[in-house]
């Protein structure tokens, strides 16, 4: 069985990512994940996610994967026992001294180790299994070649790989520009992303006789800015190399995102699992093209690849508002959730995991505010719950959608 790995930056994107067909999430606490600016959970809001999923036989991971300093062991201590009791699925480690801590203190939580330790062959491979990690996260790195060397050679660990989201210009990570700009460290969850920013060469006699070549056009040039991996139509290749888990990443990503990309990577799977190949590749590539990304690449699938760089303006934006989220569905209407504006007489598609509502759309009719017991034309009360006619039969969790019109 291939696993569908999807981020969950709140309790919210959890709910999301197990309607939408995550098999499993991995999120972060407030401390010791490397998405500090994400929501992250509360240790309560960890053990709720944990049985939530538990209750639909779904797992959530843990991340912990800072390079701890001295000043993080004791209070990590405590936070690898209080998962342990929690109930968490596995860790994500990265700190070669937090797995030997997590094993000590916390011995029943199995650690699976983050992309963040570089894991880029198969003797780093088989020297995490020794030391009792049941699962490595590949560097992004590696090509199918050197994946399948690495399960040839280390068939008793399981193989975790990126297949979906943003990417780093550093060697899986391990980037110190933004420690360098702003003091904030990447390695610690305080990622400013300077690698995303725009930069101008200016003329300077340090360097003259070492030039430096870039592309630019007319906003100036992107050197450092990285396309995002998509690897959709990789997934019957990914599987022969011997990865188990399909990560998608992005906890600090939309709930619109987080609904799309899981939506097409779980009709992927299952087409692929259930057919041998994936038919319908360009149907969910294209869907993959409704949220907010950057070009998409291959990257090092197949080996070497300089199309990697980013030169134009950078993202494209979501092509759809997220209106509402369905709380509950029946007798030809839905409760929703109020997430952006909207108002009767406009036009609505439906996001749903089930394809035979999946891409319908309806013009929104009367709208009813139960809490004020009256009518309105005009949602516009933040995160408030509405009622309004739908002539098909949604699920809860499946979502409403509007197209952008600028």
């Amino acid at each position: 069985m291939l696993e569908l790995l999807m981020p969950a930056g709140n309790l919210k994107k959890l709910k999301t990512a197990f309607h939408f067909g995550a098999d499993a999430v991995y999120l972060g606490g407030k401390d010791f994940s490397l998405r500090a600016f994400a929501d992250n959970f509360t240790e309560e809001e960890i053990k709720e996610g944990i049985n939530f999923a538990h209750n639909l036989g779904k797992k959530v991971y843990v991340t912990a994967n800072i390079f701890a300093k001295n000043a993080d062991i004791d209070k990590a201590r405590d936070y690898f026992v209080f998962l342990e009791q929690a109930g968490a699925d596995a860790i994500l480690i990265s700190d070669i001294g937090l797995v030997s801590l997590c094993r000590e203190c916390a011995p029943n939580l199995n650690i699976h180790l983050s992309t963040q330790a570089n894991t880029t062959n198969m003797l780093a491979v088989k020297f995490w299994y020794s030391l009792g990690i049941k699962r490595v996260v590949l560097a992004r790195e590696l090509s199918f070649d050197e994946i399948s060397e690495i399960h040839r050679e280390v068939p008793q660990i399981e193989l975790e790989a990126f297949v979906h989201g943003a990417m780093c210009m550093s060697f899986s990570g391990r980037c110190f520009l933004s420690s360098y700009f702003s003091g904030r460290s990447a390695n610690r969850g305080e990622c400013i992303q300077p690698c995303r920013w725009n930069y101008r060469l200016t003329e300077t006699e340090r360097h003259a006789d070492k030039p430096l070549d870039l592309e630019e056009d007319e906003r100036c040039t992107y050197f450092m800015n990285s396309r995002d991996l998509r690897l959709l139509g990789h997934i019957p290749e990914i599987a022969a190399a011997g990865v188990v888990s399909l990560k998608v990443e992005g906890r600090m990503k939309s709930e619109f995102y987080v609904a799309t990309v899981a939506n097409a990577y779980r009709h992927a799977i299952d087409e692929y699992l259930k057919e041998g190949k994936i038919i319908n590749t360009d149907k969910y590539n294209a869907s993959l093209e409704t949220v907010s990304h950057r070009t998409y690449t291959d990257a090092y699938f197949d080996g070497d690849n300089p199309d990697t760089v980013c030169l134009d303006e950078g993202i494209s934006k979501e092509k759809y508002v997220f209106t509402a989220v369905v709380l509950n569905a029946s007798n030809g209407k839905i409760t929703v959730e109020m997430r952006n504006r909207f108002k009767t007489g406009e036009n609505a598609l439906i996001l749903s995991p089930d394809d035979s509502v999946n891409g319908k759309t309806f013009t929104i009719g009367e709208i009813y505010l139960p809490e004020k017991e009256m009518m309105t034309d005009d949602a516009k009360l933040v995160q408030h719950i509405y009622e309004f006619s739908c002539p098909y039969s949604l699920n809860v969790g499946d979502i409403i959608l509007e197209e952008k019109t600028n």
